[in-house]
């Protein structure tokens, strides 16, 4: 439906596309995967008309209908929103009042001749969904998160991220061949993001779409486009697949350029050897040729990431915050009502549900930054910790360098550490002076994490952490959270990030907060089985996962709980009994190290008895420490198991 032939485009004097050829078919699912800046949003505003190539063509099939989602930047006003979204079936509304008239004239018996045009327009009115607009109209409203109360309030009335939620609902009633989305995820929380993945699964047309949301990505597409190096590598599959994909692709590019090294050095080498030798013209001159025709294979760079470790937490008692009879609220409004929450060491806690439904304000009152209307906020013993707010970027000085700003910052000790830290947080180089008000969205969120990273805390508090970072950030980010030994409570709409590091859902709604044992999977199966659809449980996999997993009776609810309870219990002794193990591996090796040093001293030989002492030390030692490992490989298969 849609062609590229040797597409070119150019910033700058950098060439972003070069000589592209790529095909896309009707009811493709792509996504597009590559480094920031490598030119993704550009090859979205070139297929969708809004940027012009700088050499080759592009073709598309007759009657192609594009639709185009930037990142962000759109505003609406002027109309409700309701009107404003049915503003977007504005073509079915025409067909309509076309077939009005139409039926009027047939039945005065004056359009006889009108009936072939009738029938056509009624089929393609049919076709489009037209008998059923209002209906799905609500329906898309409803599932990108506005409530029925919203829909005669004025557009304008809606912030930047519910402005770019009217105009996603107005594209997707549209309907057009080829759906072109620039990170439809950004503004959505999880029961949105959910629902869209639901509704672009069943979408019958092409969608091509970039998104940092790995999960979405997986559920999705099945295939992905890598841009880089100003071409384009397709790879088929979901995001995972490509993931393993790409990495057996760069080996073999590797091996490959690595045997046309050798070939080409062998090349060189002939020509610099035999050069001047007339006897050898001949043969030089088809080496130089062969030089020349020889298309060089070039590999992808390592792709940068962040990389680092949480500083080990100060320790801190069984209870490290707890919320008792807690109400907030501002103005009229009561965001919260007489909830409870406790966070016990070593929880792993999400919160989760609709934008507005109380989750920031939540964190504010978990994190002291806010003082509720009743109720009280307890703090465990020895507690100390981190809060990393949803806009903690806005509080980086603009006037500020980034190293001036991590340095202001840093403990005394931890001052001739932050060169390396902010190498880690992938700002090197000359990117140390740069203002803040310079930096990108990304690399704010990246200089207050760093500077997060600062200070020991037992227990992180992390609002939105991954917005603004790459696939590849939040992998390491993820990585460095599972890693980490403290609490950690922590609002994400990435459901990827959310499945893999939460041991415990807690769903703010309604001014209450109910928690929920395991994963964000395990709570949607949780909310299936309660008949709960706010969420995408009304996927008939969970819903079928639902009956399967969820007991059927309050004594079976009962013994589960305490089942899970229980596991949860044994993995945190095992948890603290590695880390002792750990522990004591690392002082017998030092011991070892040192004896070792006494043993290479050549005096040590003149004393016989004192060699014999130290000998047999340094076998007990190597004994301890063989026996140590063995328990560490015991308590590694126990968490495989």
């Amino acid at each position: 439906m849609l062609q590229l032939r040797n597409l070119v485009k150019e910033y700058g004097g950098r060439r972003l596309l070069a000589d592209v050829n790529w095909h896309i078919r009707p009811a493709d699912r792509i996504g597009l995967c590559g480094e920031n800046g490598a030119g993704k949003t550009t090859l979205l505003k070139i297929l969708a008309g809004r940027v012009a190539p700088d050499g080759g063509e592009l073709q598309s099939a007759k009657g192609t209908t594009f639709g185009y989602l930037p990142q962000d930047g759109l505003e609406h006003r002027g109309q409700s929103l309701f009107a404003e979204v049915h503003g977007a079936l504005d073509d079915l509304v025409r067909m309509e009042k076309e077939m009005r008239l139409l039926e009027e004239s047939i039945s005065t018996g004056a359009g006889k001749d009108d009936l072939s045009r009738y029938a056509t327009v009624q089929e393609t009115f049919r076709q489009r969904g037209g008998y059923t607009m209002e209906t799905e109209v609500a329906k898309v409203l409803h599932g990108l998160g506005f409530a029925e109360t919203d829909w005669q309030k004025p557009c304008e009335a809606f912030s930047g991220g519910w402005q770019m939620r009217i105009a996603l609902a107005k594209l997707l009633l549209q309907r057009p061949n080829l759906l072109l989305l620039d990170e439809p995820t950004n503004h959505l929380d999880l029961p949105a993001r959910d629902w869209l993945e639901e509704y672009l699964v069943h979408y019958p047309f092409a969608v091509v779409l970039v998104s940092h949301d790995r999960f979405f990505l997986d559920q999705v597409v099945g295939r992905i486009v890598e841009v880089w190096n100003g071409q384009l590598t397709e790879y088929p599959g979901n995001y995972s697949r490509y993931v393993e994909e790409r990495e057996r692709r760069i080996e073999a590019l590797m091996e490959a350029k690595r045997r046309q090294d050798e070939e080409v050095e062998k090349m060189e080498a002939f020509i610099s050897r035999f050069r001047y030798q007339a006897n050898k013209a001949s043969l030089v001159q088809s080496r130089v040729k062969q030089l020349e025709k020889i298309e060089r294979i070039q590999v992808p760079p390592p792709r940068r990431k962040i990389a680092f470790h949480f500083p080990d937490p100060p320790k801190g008692g069984r209870m490290v915050l707890e919320m008792n009879r807690v109400t907030q609220g501002y103005g009229d409004l009561t965001v919260l009502d007489t909830i409870d929450l406790c966070v016990e060491k070593g929880d792993r806690v999400a919160l989760v549900g609709a934008n507005g439904a109380g989750k920031s304000t939540l964190m504010r009152l978990l994190a002291g930054e806010e003082s509720p209307r009743s109720g009280e906020r307890i703090e465990g013993h020895n507690l100390s910790l981190a809060y990393f707010a949803q806009d903690q970027a806005k509080v980086l000085d603009p006037q500020k360098t980034v190293l001036e700003e991590i340095t202001s910052a840093a403990p005394f000790d931890m001052v001739p550490r932050v060169r390396d830290i902010l190498g880690a947080f992938l700002f090197s180089g000359d990117d140390v002076h740069k203002r803040v008000s310079v930096l990108s969205g990304g690399e704010r969120n990246r200089l207050a994490l760093a500077i997060l990273l600062l200070r020991p805390a037992n227990l992180l508090l992390l609002d939105e952490p991954t917005n603004h970072l790459d696939l590849q950030s939040k992998q390491v980010l993820l990585d460095s959270l599972r890693g980490y030994k403290g609490t950690l409570v922590f609002v994400s709409h990435d459901r990827y990030f959310v499945d893999a590091l939460a041991t415990r859902v807690v769903e703010i709604g309604g001014g209450r907060a109910t928690s929920y044992l395991g994963n964000y999977e395990e709570f949607l199966r949780a909310k299936g089985a309660q008949g709960d659809l706010t969420h995408s449980a009304q996927r008939v996999e969970v819903l079928k996962g639902a009956e399967s997993f969820e007991p059927e009776d309050k004594e079976d609810r009962k013994r589960q709980h305490e089942q899970r309870k229980e596991a949860q219990r044994l993995e945190k002794k095992r948890q603290k009994e590695l880390s002792e193990v750990e522990a004591r591996i690392e002082t017998l090796e030092n011991d070892l190290a040192e004896l070792e040093q006494v043993m290479a001293d050549p005096d040590l030989y003149q004393d016989p008895q004192r060699w014999r002492d130290v000998s047999a030390r340094h076998q007990g030692l190597q004994d301890k420490i063989s026996t140590e490992y063995e328990r560490w490989e015991q308590l590694q298969q126990s968490e495989s198991a």
